[in-house]
């Protein structure tokens, strides 16, 4: 509830990263067969696909395996994206509670518009991030979960797409402990505009010494693959 919250309060019902994609009540109950067979022949053509393969074979040994099923696909051109505004930033500071009554704890999330994935400003976010909340030891994680034990884990994280989704700070707190977990939550993201150069040096290592793990294996080999072509 929490995360679906989110999202639209940020990026706007309106906005494609504000909406469910599992969809809505309504959308789930207008459409139909028919429309599923349209999407389904508008998008799944050769021009709109991409594929990615990372094995020990050849392009021709893979073409020949693929011949038989893919071979004679056709289809149309590949659709037009659609073009759609960054949502404007939230201005000041707006809390909005969700009361679910019974709960057994409190979900956090804070946040504004973020970046998109083709930003100057991705490594440095990448470095900025980690030592606020996307690292075991970054401060959010350090505040509510070892110093004030509010939490089992804090977190922070951009979704960097082809259009700038949200950037959040996330936790999940013990109920009596939501007024000063959000204070610290909002200490923290205002006390990251001051970073010393033995954090940043720390961050910058972390992120280094894990770049060579997302090349290990196939999977993830082809993952990185797939991410450079899409983006």
């Amino acid at each position: 509830i929490a995360s679906e919250a989110f999202d639209q309060l940020v990026m706007g019902a309106a906005h494609p990263y504000g909406r469910p994609s599992e969809g809505t009540e309504a959308t789930l109950k207008a459409f139909t067969t028919d429309d599923v067979r349209a999407w389904h022949r508008t998008h799944f053509v050769p021009a709109n696909s991409v594929l990615v393969v990372v094995g020990a074979l050849s392009r021709a040994e893979l073409e020949a395996l693929l011949a038989p099923t893919l071979g004679a696909w056709q289809g149309g051109p590949a659709p037009g994206q659609p073009v759609v505004a960054t949502p404007a930033q939230p201005k000041g500071r707006v809390i909005y509670l969700i009361d679910k009554p019974g709960a057994a704890q409190s979900e956090i999330r804070a946040g504004r518009v973020g970046l998109v994935r083709n930003s100057p400003d991705y490594h440095t976010a990448m470095v900025l991030n980690t030592l606020l909340g996307g690292s075991f030891t970054s401060r959010l994680n350090t505040n509510l979960r070892e110093k004030n034990q509010y939490s089992y884990g804090a977190r922070s994280s951009y979704a960097m797409m082809r259009m700038a989704g949200p950037f959040q700070a996330a936790t999940s707190v013990q109920t009596d402990k939501t007024a000063p977990a959000v204070r610290e939550v909002v200490s923290e993201l205002t006390a990251i505009a001051k970073i010393t150069p033995a954090e940043i040096a720390k961050a910058r290592s972390y992120v280094g010494l894990g770049y060579a793990e997302e090349f290990i294996g196939v999977t993830r080999l082809a993952a990185q693959v797939a991410e450079l072509v899409f983006y």
